[in-house]
Protein backbone atom coordinates (compact mmCIF):
# COMPACT_ATOMS: atom_id res chain seq x y z
CA UNK A 1 0.00 0.00 0.00
CA UNK A 2 1.47 3.31 -0.99
CA UNK A 3 1.23 6.59 0.92
CA UNK A 4 -1.64 7.96 -1.19
CA UNK A 5 -3.85 4.95 -0.50
CA UNK A 6 -3.18 5.25 3.26
CA UNK A 7 -4.27 8.91 3.27
CA UNK A 8 -7.44 8.09 1.32
CA UNK A 9 -8.45 5.37 3.82
CA UNK A 10 -7.79 7.68 6.81
CA UNK A 11 -9.95 10.46 5.36
CA UNK A 12 -12.78 7.98 4.59
CA UNK A 13 -12.62 6.55 8.13
CA UNK A 14 -12.65 10.02 9.64
CA UNK A 15 -15.71 11.03 7.65
CA UNK A 16 -17.52 7.89 8.75
CA UNK A 17 -16.75 8.54 12.42
CA UNK A 18 -17.97 12.13 12.09
CA UNK A 19 -21.25 10.95 10.55
CA UNK A 20 -21.75 8.44 13.38
CA UNK A 21 -21.08 11.14 15.96
CA UNK A 22 -23.60 13.51 14.34
CA UNK A 23 -26.25 10.80 14.19
CA UNK A 24 -25.63 9.76 17.82
CA UNK A 25 -25.72 13.35 19.13
CA UNK A 26 -28.63 14.80 17.16
CA UNK A 27 -31.07 13.97 19.93
CA UNK A 28 -29.13 16.00 22.53
CA UNK A 29 -28.65 19.22 20.57
CA UNK A 30 -30.19 22.49 21.99
CA UNK A 31 -33.82 23.12 21.21
CA UNK A 32 -35.46 26.49 21.90
CA UNK A 33 -37.98 26.57 24.75
CA UNK A 34 -41.43 27.37 23.41
CA UNK A 35 -43.08 27.96 26.81
CA UNK A 36 -40.58 29.14 29.46
CA UNK A 37 -41.19 28.17 33.07
CA UNK A 38 -41.91 31.29 35.15
CA UNK A 39 -40.44 31.59 38.60
CA UNK A 40 -42.93 31.31 41.42
CA UNK A 41 -42.83 33.18 44.69
CA UNK A 42 -43.87 36.49 46.22
CA UNK A 43 -44.04 39.73 44.24
CA UNK A 44 -40.59 41.32 44.15
CA UNK A 45 -40.16 44.24 46.48
CA UNK A 46 -39.65 47.68 44.91
CA UNK A 47 -36.14 48.95 44.40
CA UNK A 48 -36.18 51.91 46.74
CA UNK A 49 -34.12 53.82 49.26
CA UNK A 50 -35.00 56.08 52.11
CA UNK A 51 -32.77 59.14 51.94
CA UNK A 52 -32.22 60.69 55.37
CA UNK A 53 -30.52 64.02 56.13
CA UNK A 54 -29.40 64.56 59.71
CA UNK A 55 -27.12 66.77 61.80
CA UNK A 56 -26.08 67.02 65.44
CA UNK A 57 -26.33 70.82 65.53
CA UNK A 58 -26.99 73.81 63.27
CA UNK A 59 -23.24 74.23 62.72
CA UNK A 60 -22.10 70.60 62.57
CA UNK A 61 -21.66 68.89 59.18
CA UNK A 62 -24.80 67.20 57.96
CA UNK A 63 -24.92 63.54 57.03
CA UNK A 64 -26.80 61.97 54.10
CA UNK A 65 -27.78 58.35 54.75
CA UNK A 66 -29.37 55.81 52.40
CA UNK A 67 -31.45 53.02 53.94
CA UNK A 68 -32.39 50.08 51.74
CA UNK A 69 -36.10 49.28 51.45
CA UNK A 70 -35.87 45.50 51.32
CA UNK A 71 -33.26 44.96 54.03
CA UNK A 72 -33.75 47.96 56.33
CA UNK A 73 -29.98 48.43 56.34
CA UNK A 74 -27.75 51.45 55.87
CA UNK A 75 -26.24 51.19 52.39
CA UNK A 76 -24.20 54.42 52.19
CA UNK A 77 -23.39 57.60 54.09
CA UNK A 78 -21.59 60.82 53.20
CA UNK A 79 -20.98 64.22 54.82
CA UNK A 80 -22.79 67.18 53.32
CA UNK A 81 -22.93 70.90 54.16
CA UNK A 82 -23.02 72.30 57.72
CA UNK A 83 -26.35 72.59 59.48
CA UNK A 84 -28.70 71.45 56.66
CA UNK A 85 -32.05 73.25 56.92
CA UNK A 86 -33.97 71.94 53.90
CA UNK A 87 -33.84 68.66 52.00
CA UNK A 88 -35.61 67.74 48.76
CA UNK A 89 -35.25 64.97 46.16
CA UNK A 90 -35.58 65.60 42.44
CA UNK A 91 -38.47 64.12 40.47
CA UNK A 92 -36.42 61.09 39.44
CA UNK A 93 -35.34 60.25 42.99
CA UNK A 94 -31.66 60.25 41.99
CA UNK A 95 -30.36 63.61 43.30
CA UNK A 96 -30.74 65.22 46.70
CA UNK A 97 -30.50 68.93 47.51
CA UNK A 98 -29.96 70.63 50.86
CA UNK A 99 -29.84 74.27 51.82
CA UNK A 100 -27.26 74.69 54.57
CA UNK A 101 -26.75 77.18 57.39
CA UNK A 102 -23.64 78.64 55.71
CA UNK A 103 -25.67 79.75 52.64
CA UNK A 104 -24.51 76.88 50.45
CA UNK A 105 -26.54 74.49 48.36
CA UNK A 106 -25.52 70.82 48.43
CA UNK A 107 -26.06 68.39 45.53
CA UNK A 108 -25.54 64.70 46.25
CA UNK A 109 -26.30 61.44 44.39
CA UNK A 110 -28.97 59.18 45.86
CA UNK A 111 -27.31 55.93 44.91
CA UNK A 112 -25.65 53.37 47.17
CA UNK A 113 -22.54 53.12 45.01
CA UNK A 114 -22.18 56.84 44.24
CA UNK A 115 -22.98 58.47 47.59
CA UNK A 116 -19.42 59.36 48.56
CA UNK A 117 -17.83 62.57 49.79
CA UNK A 118 -15.99 63.05 46.49
CA UNK A 119 -19.31 63.08 44.60
CA UNK A 120 -20.98 65.71 46.84
CA UNK A 121 -20.91 69.11 45.15
CA UNK A 122 -21.71 72.61 46.39
CA UNK A 123 -22.84 75.94 44.99
CA UNK A 124 -23.19 79.27 46.77
CA UNK A 125 -26.43 81.12 47.36
CA UNK A 126 -26.67 84.88 47.13
CA UNK A 127 -25.36 86.55 50.29
CA UNK A 128 -28.78 87.94 51.24
CA UNK A 129 -30.77 84.83 50.29
CA UNK A 130 -33.12 83.33 52.85
CA UNK A 131 -34.71 80.28 51.20
CA UNK A 132 -37.52 78.73 53.20
CA UNK A 133 -38.86 76.20 50.69
CA UNK A 134 -37.38 73.96 47.97
CA UNK A 135 -39.12 72.35 45.00
CA UNK A 136 -37.17 69.87 42.85
CA UNK A 137 -39.06 68.64 39.76
CA UNK A 138 -37.46 66.34 37.18
CA UNK A 139 -35.38 69.24 35.89
CA UNK A 140 -34.09 72.31 37.70
CA UNK A 141 -34.55 73.50 41.26
CA UNK A 142 -36.83 76.23 42.64
CA UNK A 143 -36.62 78.00 46.00
CA UNK A 144 -39.00 80.34 47.82
CA UNK A 145 -36.75 83.16 49.01
CA UNK A 146 -37.96 85.41 51.81
CA UNK A 147 -35.12 87.91 51.42
CA UNK A 148 -36.55 89.73 48.41
CA UNK A 149 -39.94 88.04 48.09
CA UNK A 150 -38.51 86.16 45.13
CA UNK A 151 -38.46 82.71 43.63
CA UNK A 152 -34.89 81.60 42.91
CA UNK A 153 -34.47 79.40 39.82
CA UNK A 154 -31.48 77.03 39.68
CA UNK A 155 -30.25 75.09 36.64
CA UNK A 156 -27.34 72.86 35.56
CA UNK A 157 -25.44 70.30 37.63
CA UNK A 158 -24.48 71.16 40.28
CA UNK A 159 -27.50 73.43 40.58
CA UNK A 160 -26.51 77.08 40.26
CA UNK A 161 -28.61 80.23 40.43
CA UNK A 162 -29.97 81.31 37.05
CA UNK A 163 -32.39 84.12 37.90
CA UNK A 164 -34.87 85.42 40.47
CA UNK A 165 -38.57 86.07 39.84
CA UNK A 166 -40.44 88.63 42.01
CA UNK A 167 -43.64 87.23 43.54
CA UNK A 168 -46.14 88.23 46.25
CA UNK A 169 -44.61 89.08 49.66
CA UNK A 170 -43.51 86.39 52.12
CA UNK A 171 -43.29 83.38 49.78
CA UNK A 172 -43.10 80.16 51.81
CA UNK A 173 -43.02 77.49 49.11
CA UNK A 174 -43.00 76.77 45.37
CA UNK A 175 -44.98 73.91 43.88
CA UNK A 176 -45.96 72.48 40.50
CA UNK A 177 -46.15 69.21 38.65
CA UNK A 178 -43.15 66.94 39.22
CA UNK A 179 -42.91 66.46 35.45
CA UNK A 180 -42.47 69.48 33.22
CA UNK A 181 -45.72 71.50 33.29
CA UNK A 182 -46.83 74.86 31.99
CA UNK A 183 -46.37 76.71 35.26
CA UNK A 184 -45.31 76.53 38.88
CA UNK A 185 -46.93 78.39 41.76
CA UNK A 186 -45.43 80.49 44.56
CA UNK A 187 -47.43 80.34 47.81
CA UNK A 188 -47.21 83.63 49.76
CA UNK A 189 -48.58 84.64 53.15
CA UNK A 190 -48.30 88.40 52.32
CA UNK A 191 -47.81 89.30 56.01
CA UNK A 192 -46.34 87.47 59.01
CA UNK A 193 -42.79 88.42 58.08
CA UNK A 194 -41.60 87.40 61.56
CA UNK A 195 -42.71 83.83 60.88
CA UNK A 196 -44.66 83.29 64.09
CA UNK A 197 -48.15 84.79 63.62
CA UNK A 198 -49.32 81.81 61.56
CA UNK A 199 -47.92 79.54 64.31
CA UNK A 200 -49.29 81.19 67.41
CA UNK A 201 -52.64 82.63 66.22
CA UNK A 202 -53.31 81.81 62.57
CA UNK A 203 -57.03 82.61 62.78
CA UNK A 204 -56.24 86.14 63.99
CA UNK A 205 -54.19 86.99 60.89
CA UNK A 206 -56.16 89.58 58.94
CA UNK A 207 -54.61 89.35 55.46
CA UNK A 208 -55.43 86.60 52.97
CA UNK A 209 -52.58 84.88 51.20
CA UNK A 210 -51.74 85.01 47.50
CA UNK A 211 -50.62 82.41 44.96
CA UNK A 212 -48.44 83.68 42.10
CA UNK A 213 -48.48 81.56 38.91
CA UNK A 214 -45.10 81.44 37.16
CA UNK A 215 -44.96 80.64 33.43
CA UNK A 216 -42.07 78.19 33.11
CA UNK A 217 -41.42 78.84 29.41
CA UNK A 218 -40.70 82.54 30.01
CA UNK A 219 -39.97 82.59 33.76
CA UNK A 220 -42.49 85.38 34.25
CA UNK A 221 -45.17 85.85 36.91
CA UNK A 222 -48.89 86.10 36.19
CA UNK A 223 -51.47 87.96 38.26
CA UNK A 224 -51.62 86.59 41.79
CA UNK A 225 -54.64 84.56 42.93
CA UNK A 226 -56.20 85.25 46.36
CA UNK A 227 -56.50 82.29 48.75
CA UNK A 228 -57.15 81.95 52.49
CA UNK A 229 -55.25 83.18 55.54
CA UNK A 230 -51.87 81.69 56.42
CA UNK A 231 -51.43 79.34 53.45
CA UNK A 232 -48.82 76.85 54.67
CA UNK A 233 -48.73 74.05 52.12
CA UNK A 234 -49.91 73.24 48.60
CA UNK A 235 -49.86 70.25 46.27
CA UNK A 236 -51.18 69.36 42.79
CA UNK A 237 -53.32 66.43 41.74
CA UNK A 238 -51.34 63.76 39.90
CA UNK A 239 -53.07 64.64 36.60
CA UNK A 240 -51.90 68.25 36.96
CA UNK A 241 -55.43 69.70 36.69
CA UNK A 242 -55.91 71.04 40.21
CA UNK A 243 -53.74 72.72 42.83
CA UNK A 244 -54.82 72.47 46.47
CA UNK A 245 -53.69 75.21 48.89
CA UNK A 246 -54.04 74.59 52.63
CA UNK A 247 -54.98 77.74 54.57
CA UNK A 248 -54.24 77.17 58.24
CA UNK A 249 -55.74 80.48 59.35
CA UNK A 250 -59.02 80.03 57.47
CA UNK A 251 -59.48 76.26 57.93
CA UNK A 252 -60.03 75.96 54.20
CA UNK A 253 -58.56 74.41 51.09
CA UNK A 254 -58.38 76.76 48.10
CA UNK A 255 -58.68 74.89 44.80
CA UNK A 256 -56.98 76.35 41.73
CA UNK A 257 -57.96 75.04 38.30
CA UNK A 258 -54.55 74.71 36.64
CA UNK A 259 -56.17 74.35 33.20
CA UNK A 260 -57.69 77.86 33.42
CA UNK A 261 -55.20 79.26 35.96
CA UNK A 262 -58.07 80.55 38.11
CA UNK A 263 -59.77 79.65 41.37
CA UNK A 264 -61.96 76.63 40.88
CA UNK A 265 -65.68 77.39 40.86
CA UNK A 266 -68.30 75.05 42.20
CA UNK A 267 -71.77 75.04 43.65
CA UNK A 268 -72.22 74.55 47.40
CA UNK A 269 -72.15 70.90 48.41
CA UNK A 270 -73.55 68.91 51.32
CA UNK A 271 -71.26 67.19 53.80
CA UNK A 272 -71.98 63.82 55.34
CA UNK A 273 -74.28 65.39 57.95
CA UNK A 274 -76.48 66.92 55.26
CA UNK A 275 -75.28 70.46 55.98
CA UNK A 276 -74.91 72.76 52.98
CA UNK A 277 -71.57 74.55 53.10
CA UNK A 278 -69.37 76.71 50.91
CA UNK A 279 -66.89 75.30 48.42
CA UNK A 280 -63.99 73.23 49.71
CA UNK A 281 -63.77 74.06 53.42
CA UNK A 282 -62.42 71.75 56.05
CA UNK A 283 -65.19 71.14 58.56
CA UNK A 284 -64.19 69.30 61.75
CA UNK A 285 -67.31 67.58 63.06
CA UNK A 286 -68.41 67.01 66.60
CA UNK A 287 -68.37 63.49 67.98
CA UNK A 288 -72.18 63.47 67.94
CA UNK A 289 -72.32 64.37 64.25
CA UNK A 290 -69.78 61.70 63.38
CA UNK A 291 -71.65 59.05 65.34
CA UNK A 292 -74.96 60.04 63.75
CA UNK A 293 -73.57 59.27 60.31
CA UNK A 294 -72.42 55.82 61.34
CA UNK A 295 -68.74 56.72 61.41
CA UNK A 296 -67.42 55.51 64.73
CA UNK A 297 -64.92 57.77 66.49
CA UNK A 298 -61.67 56.23 67.76
CA UNK A 299 -61.35 54.85 71.24
CA UNK A 300 -60.97 57.52 73.87
CA UNK A 301 -62.47 60.31 71.74
CA UNK A 302 -63.89 63.05 73.92
CA UNK A 303 -64.97 65.34 71.10
CA UNK A 304 -63.64 67.29 68.18
CA UNK A 305 -62.69 70.93 68.22
CA UNK A 306 -64.27 73.54 65.98
CA UNK A 307 -60.93 74.38 64.42
CA UNK A 308 -58.91 72.40 61.90
CA UNK A 309 -55.57 74.05 61.14
CA UNK A 310 -54.57 72.19 57.96
CA UNK A 311 -50.79 71.96 57.54
CA UNK A 312 -50.08 69.01 55.23
CA UNK A 313 -51.89 66.78 52.71
CA UNK A 314 -51.44 64.01 50.19
CA UNK A 315 -53.42 63.38 47.02
CA UNK A 316 -54.22 59.75 46.26
CA UNK A 317 -54.57 58.84 42.59
CA UNK A 318 -56.39 55.54 43.13
CA UNK A 319 -59.31 57.14 44.96
CA UNK A 320 -59.12 60.81 43.81
CA UNK A 321 -59.05 61.85 47.45
CA UNK A 322 -57.21 64.59 49.26
CA UNK A 323 -56.23 63.52 52.78
CA UNK A 324 -55.40 66.50 55.00
CA UNK A 325 -53.61 66.60 58.36
CA UNK A 326 -55.36 69.16 60.59
CA UNK A 327 -52.74 70.09 63.18
CA UNK A 328 -54.84 72.31 65.42
CA UNK A 329 -57.94 70.11 65.37
CA UNK A 330 -56.08 66.78 65.77
CA UNK A 331 -58.06 65.33 62.87
CA UNK A 332 -57.67 64.36 59.25
CA UNK A 333 -60.10 65.40 56.52
CA UNK A 334 -60.81 62.99 53.67
CA UNK A 335 -62.04 65.04 50.71
CA UNK A 336 -63.47 63.79 47.42
CA UNK A 337 -61.75 65.77 44.65
CA UNK A 338 -62.76 63.60 41.69
CA UNK A 339 -63.36 65.08 38.24
CA UNK A 340 -65.71 64.12 35.44
CA UNK A 341 -64.65 63.00 31.96
CA UNK A 342 -64.32 66.62 30.83
CA UNK A 343 -62.02 67.69 33.65
CA UNK A 344 -64.75 69.51 35.59
CA UNK A 345 -65.61 68.95 39.24
CA UNK A 346 -67.64 65.78 39.71
CA UNK A 347 -71.03 65.75 41.42
CA UNK A 348 -69.39 64.61 44.67
CA UNK A 349 -66.41 66.98 44.49
CA UNK A 350 -65.76 68.51 47.91
CA UNK A 351 -67.57 65.92 50.02
CA UNK A 352 -65.61 65.86 53.26
CA UNK A 353 -65.28 63.33 56.07
CA UNK A 354 -63.38 64.14 59.25
CA UNK A 355 -61.76 61.55 61.51
CA UNK A 356 -60.24 62.14 64.93
CA UNK A 357 -56.61 61.01 65.22
CA UNK A 358 -53.78 61.66 67.68
CA UNK A 359 -52.80 65.05 69.05
CA UNK A 360 -51.38 67.53 66.54
CA UNK A 361 -50.81 65.50 63.34
CA UNK A 362 -47.96 67.29 61.59
CA UNK A 363 -48.09 65.11 58.45
CA UNK A 364 -49.98 62.25 56.84
CA UNK A 365 -49.18 59.63 54.21
CA UNK A 366 -51.57 57.48 52.16
CA UNK A 367 -50.86 54.03 50.77
CA UNK A 368 -50.76 53.78 46.98
CA UNK A 369 -53.97 51.72 46.83
CA UNK A 370 -55.83 54.30 48.92
CA UNK A 371 -56.70 51.81 51.63
CA UNK A 372 -55.14 53.45 54.68
CA UNK A 373 -53.67 56.70 55.94
CA UNK A 374 -50.97 57.11 58.61
CA UNK A 375 -50.59 60.29 60.66
CA UNK A 376 -47.49 61.58 62.46
CA UNK A 377 -48.92 62.82 65.78
CA UNK A 378 -46.35 65.28 67.03
CA UNK A 379 -47.53 65.81 70.62
CA UNK A 380 -48.18 62.13 71.31
CA UNK A 381 -45.11 60.73 69.57
CA UNK A 382 -47.35 58.20 67.82
CA UNK A 383 -48.78 57.15 64.46
CA UNK A 384 -52.53 56.67 63.95
CA UNK A 385 -53.73 54.23 61.27
CA UNK A 386 -57.01 55.17 59.52
CA UNK A 387 -59.05 52.92 57.21
CA UNK A 388 -60.03 55.24 54.35
CA UNK A 389 -62.80 52.98 53.06
CA UNK A 390 -64.77 52.92 56.32
CA UNK A 391 -63.23 56.18 57.58
CA UNK A 392 -62.52 54.62 60.95
CA UNK A 393 -59.44 54.40 63.12
CA UNK A 394 -57.78 50.98 63.05
CA UNK A 395 -54.99 51.85 65.46
CA UNK A 396 -55.31 54.93 67.61
CA UNK A 397 -55.60 56.09 71.18
CA UNK A 398 -54.01 53.46 73.43
CA UNK A 399 -53.29 51.27 70.38
CA UNK A 400 -51.54 54.00 68.36
CA UNK A 401 -48.05 53.01 67.19
CA UNK A 402 -45.26 54.60 69.27
CA UNK A 403 -42.31 56.21 67.48
CA UNK A 404 -39.13 57.93 68.61
CA UNK A 405 -39.37 61.64 69.44
CA UNK A 406 -42.07 64.00 68.23
CA UNK A 407 -42.62 63.12 64.55
CA UNK A 408 -42.89 65.74 61.83
CA UNK A 409 -42.25 63.69 58.64
CA UNK A 410 -43.93 60.51 57.43
CA UNK A 411 -43.70 58.76 54.04
CA UNK A 412 -44.77 55.44 52.52
CA UNK A 413 -43.84 53.03 49.75
CA UNK A 414 -46.06 50.16 48.66
CA UNK A 415 -45.80 47.31 46.14
CA UNK A 416 -48.67 44.79 46.03
CA UNK A 417 -49.22 43.63 49.59
CA UNK A 418 -45.77 44.76 50.67
CA UNK A 419 -45.48 48.25 52.05
CA UNK A 420 -43.54 50.27 54.59
CA UNK A 421 -44.10 53.56 56.36
CA UNK A 422 -41.16 55.70 57.50
CA UNK A 423 -41.38 58.20 60.35
CA UNK A 424 -38.82 60.74 61.57
CA UNK A 425 -38.68 63.35 64.31
CA UNK A 426 -36.55 66.49 64.52
CA UNK A 427 -35.59 65.61 68.11
CA UNK A 428 -34.50 62.02 67.43
CA UNK A 429 -31.72 60.25 65.57
CA UNK A 430 -33.88 57.17 64.95
CA UNK A 431 -35.78 56.40 61.75
CA UNK A 432 -38.88 54.37 62.67
CA UNK A 433 -40.08 51.83 60.07
CA UNK A 434 -43.59 50.38 60.11
CA UNK A 435 -44.71 47.41 58.05
CA UNK A 436 -48.13 47.71 56.42
CA UNK A 437 -48.78 43.96 56.42
CA UNK A 438 -49.25 44.03 60.19
CA UNK A 439 -49.30 47.79 60.93
CA UNK A 440 -46.66 47.32 63.57
CA UNK A 441 -43.26 48.89 64.19
CA UNK A 442 -40.84 46.78 62.18
CA UNK A 443 -37.55 48.30 63.34
CA UNK A 444 -35.74 51.52 64.19
CA UNK A 445 -32.49 52.58 62.55
CA UNK A 446 -30.10 55.07 64.21
CA UNK A 447 -28.34 57.71 62.11
CA UNK A 448 -25.76 60.31 63.05
CA UNK A 449 -27.47 63.37 64.54
CA UNK A 450 -31.13 64.37 64.63
CA UNK A 451 -33.15 63.90 61.45
CA UNK A 452 -33.81 67.12 59.53
CA UNK A 453 -36.00 65.39 56.93
CA UNK A 454 -36.31 62.13 54.99
CA UNK A 455 -37.86 61.01 51.70
CA UNK A 456 -38.32 57.73 49.83
CA UNK A 457 -36.93 57.50 46.32
CA UNK A 458 -40.02 55.62 45.16
CA UNK A 459 -42.85 57.99 45.99
CA UNK A 460 -45.60 55.64 44.87
CA UNK A 461 -47.16 55.79 48.29
CA UNK A 462 -47.88 59.49 48.20
CA UNK A 463 -48.93 59.87 44.57
CA UNK A 464 -47.75 63.43 44.80
CA UNK A 465 -44.77 65.66 45.42
CA UNK A 466 -43.95 64.71 49.01
CA UNK A 467 -40.29 63.95 48.26
CA UNK A 468 -39.75 66.88 45.93
CA UNK A 469 -40.77 69.58 48.41
CA UNK A 470 -39.11 70.75 51.61
CA UNK A 471 -40.04 73.57 54.01
CA UNK A 472 -38.43 75.04 57.08
CA UNK A 473 -40.57 74.96 60.22
CA UNK A 474 -42.23 78.23 61.11
CA UNK A 475 -44.57 80.46 59.09
CA UNK A 476 -47.41 78.14 60.08
CA UNK A 477 -45.54 74.89 59.50
CA UNK A 478 -45.29 72.96 62.81
CA UNK A 479 -42.17 73.55 64.86
CA UNK A 480 -40.49 71.02 67.06
CA UNK A 481 -42.98 70.30 69.82
CA UNK A 482 -41.44 69.99 73.29
CA UNK A 483 -43.18 68.22 76.12
CA UNK A 484 -44.09 71.47 77.84
CA UNK A 485 -47.35 72.97 76.60
CA UNK A 486 -46.13 76.53 77.19
CA UNK A 487 -43.66 76.27 74.30
CA UNK A 488 -46.00 74.39 71.98
CA UNK A 489 -46.24 77.32 69.57
CA UNK A 490 -42.88 79.03 69.70
CA UNK A 491 -42.91 82.81 69.54
CA UNK A 492 -39.31 82.79 68.33
CA UNK A 493 -38.55 81.75 64.78
CA UNK A 494 -34.94 81.01 65.76
CA UNK A 495 -36.14 78.66 68.49
CA UNK A 496 -38.64 77.10 66.10
CA UNK A 497 -35.96 76.29 63.53
CA UNK A 498 -33.15 75.39 65.94
CA UNK A 499 -31.87 71.84 66.21
CA UNK A 500 -33.70 70.47 69.29
CA UNK A 501 -32.19 68.36 72.03
CA UNK A 502 -32.45 64.63 71.26
CA UNK A 503 -35.36 62.84 72.88
CA UNK A 504 -34.38 60.52 75.69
Amino acid sequence: MNLGQTRTRLVTAGAALTAVALIAGCGSTYRSVVTPIQQSGPTPQPSSFVAVVSASSTSAPGIATLVDYSGDTIMAQAPIGPGPLLFALDGTGTTGYTVNSDSTLTNFPVNSSSLQAKNVTYSTLAGSANPIGLFAPVAGLWAADLAGSDVDVFTSSPATLKLTIPVAPVPVMVIGATSIGERNYAISQVIDSNGTDCNTAPAAVAQNGLVTPIEISQNTADTAIAVGKCPVYALPSSDGRRLFVLNRGSDTVSVINIQTNTLDSCTPFANQSGQTVNCHPLLPLSTAAVTATGIAPPNGTTGMTSVAGPVYAEYNTATSQLVVANYDGSTISIIDVSLDEYGNDSATFGTTYTVKVGNNPAAVTVLYDGSRAYTANQTDGTVTVVNLSSRTVEKGGASALPVMGHPRSISSTQNSEYGKVYVSSPDSNFLTILTTTTDLVDTTIPVEGNIVDMHTTTQNGSSGNAGNVSRKPGYGLPCYLPDTATTKYSASLATCQAMPVPAS
